[in-house]
């Protein structure tokens, strides 16, 4: 198969994917979880978890991806420490546990305060990127309304999302170029190869996901470019016509849009992810792009665990991980 239709078509669409960890990747199949980790004697820790079924509710178009991005960052954050504590990594740390999670343990069993400091570190996590990456740019826009004080509120909305994307782009290019972020990213890497060789129908060997390429069209990278990019076009065509000028007022509408900018991106990235056409493929090409951040060439025994995390999670009944 030519290169070009393996990066951009498969003959089979998995809804199988997952997230790369410290020395590990998570993988979610329709049914079960798996977390499988290089520990330090080179052995795999594998953990197999079955995954609860939502509600009819949380399966609504337009509502789901609210839901699976919310659990999506409880699982990765849960995945991201166990993945560090078998790994080696918490060891290389020999800082104190702090005062908040010294309280949470003295007053909750094992089980439940480790679920409240996943929980918190889950919402800390997107705090800082809706922080970061949504609220700071319209900040800073307000700040040159303070010195232009007839700035059309078109060009502050495009100025918006010009500094959107160019924090993005420096917070990606910054975080690849960490030597332990960069291994993780080598993983993502062998989870994307890994998952390609399965859609394209052939036997989950090294060698096979090897010859794979590394950008996936429903990667999460694509997911989080996508939001940015929705929540500056709503920007555009809802604070420009209302004449929204106030700083504090557009940060809190951005923070009301925001389930909604979850939502429509889910379903857009669903489609743009599902079909080959050439529309599609030129709508997803800024996000399959960006994946020159976030996904390296992994080495043979990175490409074990993701082979073994994705075995992991494949249902028994064929088809019923049909994207």
């Amino acid at each position: 198969m030519p290169k070009q239709d393996v990066q951009t078509c498969t003959p089979y669409k998995t809804s199988c994917g997952g997230q790369a960890l410290m020395e590990g990747i998570m993988m979610r199949g329709p049914e079960k979880q798996a977390v499988v980790v290089r520990k330090p004697d080179g052995e795999l820790d594998i953990e197999v978890t079955p995954i609860p079924p939502r509600s009819a509710f949380a399966r609504l178009p337009f509502i789901r991806g609210v839901f699976i991005f919310c659990s999506s960052m409880v699982n990765g954050v849960r995945a991201l420490m166990r993945s560090a504590e078998i790994s080696g990594m918490e060891d290389l740390e020999d800082e104190e546990p702090g005062a908040l999670d010294r309280w949470i343990e003295a007053h909750f069993s094992s089980e439940k305060a480790s679920a409240i400091i996943v929980t918190i570190a889950a919402v800390l996590g997107i705090a800082m990127s809706v922080g970061l990456f949504i609220l700071l740019p319209t900040a800073v826009t307000g700040l040159v309304g303070l010195f232009w004080k007839g700035m059309p509120l078109w060009f502050r909305s495009v100025l918006e999302g010009v500094l959107k994307v160019a924090i993005f782009m420096t917070y990606l290019f910054l975080v690849s170029h960490m030597k332990e972020i960069h291994r993780v990213f080598e993983y993502h890497g062998a989870e994307h190869k890994s998952i390609y060789c399965y859609e394209n129908g052939l036997e989950l060997t090294v060698e096979n996901v090897r010859k794979m390429p590394r950008h996936h069209p429903r990667c999460g990278t694509s997911f989080l470019f996508l939001v940015i990019a929705v929540s500056i076009f709503l920007s555009i065509v809802i604070f420009t016509p209302l004449k929204i000028e106030n700083t504090f007022l557009r940060m809190l509408l951005h923070l009301l849009l925001l389930p909604v900018i979850v939502g429509v991106t889910y379903e857009f990235n669903r489609y743009v992810g599902g079909h080959d056409g050439p529309v599609c493929r030129v709508l997803r090409a800024p996000g399959m792009w960006m994946q020159n951040f976030t996904t390296f060439e992994p080495d043979d025994s990175m490409i074990e665990v993701g082979i073994e995390a994705l075995k992991r999670v494949l249902p028994e009944e064929k088809g019923a991980d049909a994207w």
